[in-house]
This record gives structure tokens, sequence and C-alpha cells, in this order.
């Protein structure tokens, strides 16, 4: 007598369907509330065997709520899901319950690992400093766009240098400095702010052994490093370190049907923003000279760069920094730089 549970969950309602022993035994709908849900869970499905939901903006949440709740809580891949629940003639928020609740009974659906509280709270603190930082760009650039209107270039500087530069362009000049100094002000603000947030990310990496071990790696500082532990957590959760690359789309798309068998671009899958990271890490490492940086990684780099191009052996590297990251939380040890790289 075991029940199985489809949840398609919105931001103001949730659609529940339960089945037994093929057949659906009860439909309704509630507020998106995890203990609500709970509630009517024990109510209408003693036996429950899995509760499955897509992943989505209240899937952290659901998911450690519901299991806190003693739920059987399954998050499973929404574009795995969504192949399936379109083939649905009515396209409804209780047909795709229906179409999650069979999935659950039949097992045929691809789990997704759900992040702690802790993890997404870093990952929201970078994320966070992201954004701050782009704002920031956005309206310098502005600031600059608009002077160059009336013909006035603000010199290359960044920080203190880009404020006393626009102050001194803009004395005599009114009627465009009532427009420009709220922008500029903001443009402090924001700075001011970014800042406090860069304490807070420096902080954490000062307090993790972790995040210091990974930034022994020449390129990879405070923000590459935060940002991967918090993107794995446990080395445990995956079964091998060169699944990591798979995992961040850093490895070829294959296509193989009948005599056509070929390797596209990388996947591009999981986290943009940290591959992105592990991409610029690699840039440097290849780009730059000091004597630091000198490690087997590079030289395995540059020897792919002369043969690949300088984009292809960039992903190489980022792959390679993805799979070398995960072995040394692993094993806890600094990296080598002397040690060789295969591919």
């Amino acid at each position: 007598m075991k029940q199985y549970i489809g949840f398609d969950v919105s931001l103001k309602d949730t659609a529940i369907s339960i089945r037994q022993d093929g057949k659906r035994i009860w439909r309704g709908k509630c507020a998106s509330d995890p203990q609500i849900l709970a509630q009517i869970v024990r109510k209408h499905a003693p036996h429950a065997e899995r509760v499955v939901f897509e992943t989505g903006p209240l899937s952290t949440w659901f998911y450690h709520a519901l299991t806190a709740a003693g739920v059987p809580a399954v998050c499973i891949e929404a574009r795995h899901a969504q192949k399936i629940l379109n083939e649905t003639l009515n396209k409804t928020d209780a047909n795709d319950a229906d179409g999650l609740a069979q999935l659950a009974e039949a097992g045929f659906y691809k789990a997704v690992r759900v992040k702690s509280f802790d993890a997404m709270l870093t990952r929201t603190l970078v994320g966070a400093r992201n954004l701050l930082l782009t704002i920031s760009t956005q309206l310098s650039n502005q600031i600059r766009g608009v002077m160059k209107t009336f013909g006035i270039i603000v010199p290359k500087g960044t920080g203190r240098v880009f404020d006393g530069n626009v102050r001194e362009l803009l004395d005599g000049r009114d009627g465009l400095a009532q427009i420009i100094l709220p922008l500029l002000e903001a443009w402090r603000d924001i700075r001011k702010r970014a800042a406090e947030l860069d304490r807070q990310l420096l902080a954490a990496a000062r307090q993790s052994q972790a995040i210091k071990l990974l930034m022994t790696i020449p390129g990879v500082g405070a923000v590459t490093a935060v940002s991967y532990a918090a993107a794995i957590e446990d080395p445990a959760n995956f079964k091998t370190s060169r699944a990591v690359g798979a995992w961040l789309g850093l490895t070829t798309r294959r296509y193989q049907s009948g005599e056509v068998d070929y390797d596209g671009h990388i996947s591009r899958r999981g986290d943009n923003y940290l591959r992105g990271l592990l991409y610029e890490a690699a840039t440097v490492i290849l780009t730059r000279t000091h004597a630091s940086n000198q490690s087997g990684l590079k030289d395995w780099g540059l020897r792919l760069r002369e043969r690949l191009g300088f984009k292809r052996a960039a992903v190489a590297v980022a792959r390679k920094l993805a799979v070398i990251m995960h072995t040394m939380l692993n094993t806890g040890e600094a990296f080598n730089t002397s040690a060789g790289v295969t591919a």
C-alpha cells in the first residue's frame, strides 16, 4: 500500500496528485507552504513512498522543510521532467501533478542534489557581490557615455581616480552636473556596499581550511575558491573527481546515430557563474608569467594552446582545474606545482 505523490509547485498554489497501485486516489490544491503540504501527505497518503517535485525557485526551501517534517521528498531535474509532461494533451497544473506522480511511481526521473541552506547563503553572498559590481560598472559606463555626448571625455581610471576626474570635468557645467552627480553618488554608494560584501567574503575564506587549501592554486582567488566549495559542499557527492568537469558543463557533447558520430562544443550545463570563474582562473594560469605561476598544469595548457588555440586550451585547463580542486578537497593536500598533468 505504497503511495506516490507529485507536487506541481508555483509561487502561490501547489497542485497535488496521489497515486496507488497504478491509479490516482486523490487530487487537490493548496497554498505553497511545506507545512500545509506535509499535513496533506500525512492525511491522504500515510504510506507515502516518494514525493516528487521539480527544481525551481522554491525547491531548496520545500526540500529541506518537507524532509524535516518526515516527508520522503525528491527534487527532480525540471528539464528531464518537462520532456515527459509536455506529452500531455492539456497543459494544466493538475495534469502536471499527475505526470509527476506517475514519474514517482515508475521511478523514471533524474533526482538532483539540493544544496544546504549554509551553501545557499554563501552562494547568495557571492551573487550579491557580483550583482553590485555589475551595477557599478554599468553606472560608470553610463556616466562616461552621457558625458561623451557633450564632448567631455573622462580619462581612464577607476575608484577615486574616476570620481575625481568626473567632478573636475563637471566644474562650471552646472546643468550637466545636476544630472551626473546623483549617478556618481549612487555609484559611490554601490561600491561601498560591494566592499562590505568583499570583506564578508574574505572573512569566510579565512575561516575555512578547505578554501585556503584551494587558494594554493595559482590563479584561484577567494571568490573562485568560495564559489567552488559552496557548489561542491561535500567531495563525497561525486563518485570520481572527473565527474565534476561534466557536472559543470566543461566536457564536450557527443552525438551518435547510425554512421554519424561526432563531438561538439562543451555542454555548458550546471553553474554558469562557477564555470566562468574557472575559465578566468585558467586564463590567468596560461597568461601570467610570474615564477610562482609555473606548474605542470600550466605547461600542459601551453602545449594544448600551441595545438588547439587559446580558447580551447583555456577550457581544457578549466576542466582540469575542477578535477584537481575536487581531488584536493578529498585528500586535504595543497596544490603540487611539480606534478605532471595528463589529458
